[in-house]
């Protein structure tokens, strides 16, 4: 669509996460350039644009939208924005993204589905997993084996998710805000639920929406929830075509160290992933592949050598390629609303309402 021109971006929010998992990325590739800033905290908007060289800045995305010619909007925001936020940022008819998960609740997440399919434009939600270079290339592998079946069908996938470090000194350039925070609007809290239950709705997929989504892409396929441990440590479910998945949540915890990871199994061999913090940088993930051929072959292990990609970056630039006809955004709305309604039964098979 842009194969001569540098794409336009326009940030919405230049909080924490606004700053240090996105707009330094953003203003580090070649491919675009940030045209302008909307951002509430007038002084905060001047001096992130002053450190990272954006020409514009507004106090609200109206004022920007008005005034600028962009390709593209990133919008770090609170996820319980975003019903609000996004239906007004795709009607400037360009694609948007967020960061996860795509909504607060499953009403929010249809009510932007609908206003994405309406603008005839698209929306991408910030799952930087699938953006980690370990994850492309597992994901790579393992349709391949599944289309050779030379270890076997798939029979398993399990994710280790332990709460632990996940900032790795990633805020340590942050320009920091030391007034009140805004005041903003907030969506509504989902109608099915109560207080009590929407708070662990709420607390489950600000912090386990990611493994809930990665799932879903390891896989292949489309998955249910079929067990709510009772003490919050383990997700059971099964995919379409009968895979036992899993995800354990924070068994244990580190302080100081981050160790997620995935195993994909097959019948003689796996696909297994460890991935960095989140916001460590020039840091891929780790991929080891073992294959069992059978009938006399040699088992061997495979450790690839990956570029020193960090997610959020190469995140950024899977965003502009999408902008620019090159590929598609690793995860769109449409299958981000999956990742809601699979966290609403999560919660419903652990609390029974």
């Amino acid at each position: 669509m842009y194969p001569q021109t540098r794409v336009r971006i326009g940030f919405v929010g230049v909080g924490s996460m606004g700053q240090c998992a996105h707009l330094k990325n953003y203003t580090t590739l070649d491919s675009c350039e940030v045209v302008a800033i909307a951002e509430i905290r007038a002084g905060l908007g001047r001096r992130v644009a002053a450190r990272y060289g954006v020409p514009n800045v507004f106090r609200s995305h109206e004022e920007m939208l008005a005034s600028e010619q962009i390709d593209g909007i990133v919008a770090s925001q609170p996820f319980d924005r975003h019903g609000v936020l996004v239906p007004e940022l795709i009607c400037a008819g360009v694609p948007v993204f967020t960061e996860k998960p795509l909504a607060a609740s499953v009403e929010m997440g249809e009510r932007i589905v609908q206003a994405v399919v309406e603008s005839g434009t698209w929306h991408m939600v910030g799952y930087h997993k699938r953006s980690d270079p370990a994850t492309m290339y597992a994901k790579a592998e393992i349709e391949r084996l599944k289309r050779t079946g030379e270890i076997g069908r798939m029979t398993y996938v399990r994710i280790l998710m332990p709460a632990g470090d996940w900032i790795a000194a990633g805020f340590n350039d942050l320009i920091r805000d030391d007034g009140p925070p805004p005041d903003l609007q907030r969506d509504p809290p989902a109608s099915d639920m109560d207080e009590e239950t929407y708070g662990k709705y709420m607390a489950f997929v600000n912090y386990y929406i990611h493994q809930v989504n990665l799932m879903r892409h390891l896989l292949g396929e489309p998955y249910q929830v079929t067990y709510a441990e009772p003490s919050g440590v383990l997700l059971a479910g099964q995919s379409e075509s009968g895979i036992a998945c899993a995800i354990e949540m924070s068994p244990y915890q580190t302080t100081i160290d981050w160790q997620e990871s995935a195993l994909v199994c097959f019948e003689r061999g796996y696909v297994r992933i460890e991935l960095p913090a989140p916001l460590a940088s020039n840091r891929p993930g780790r991929v080891e592949c073992f294959y069992d051929p059978g009938q006399g072959a040699v088992p061997r292990t495979v450790v690839p050598q990956l570029p020193w990609v960090h997610a959020m970056r190469q995140q950024a630039i899977n965003f502009v390629d999408a902008i620019q006809g090159q590929r598609r955004a690793p995860c769109e709305a449409q299958e981000a609303l999956e990742d809601l309604r699979g966290a609403r039964e999560y919660i419903r098979l652990l609390t029974g309402d």
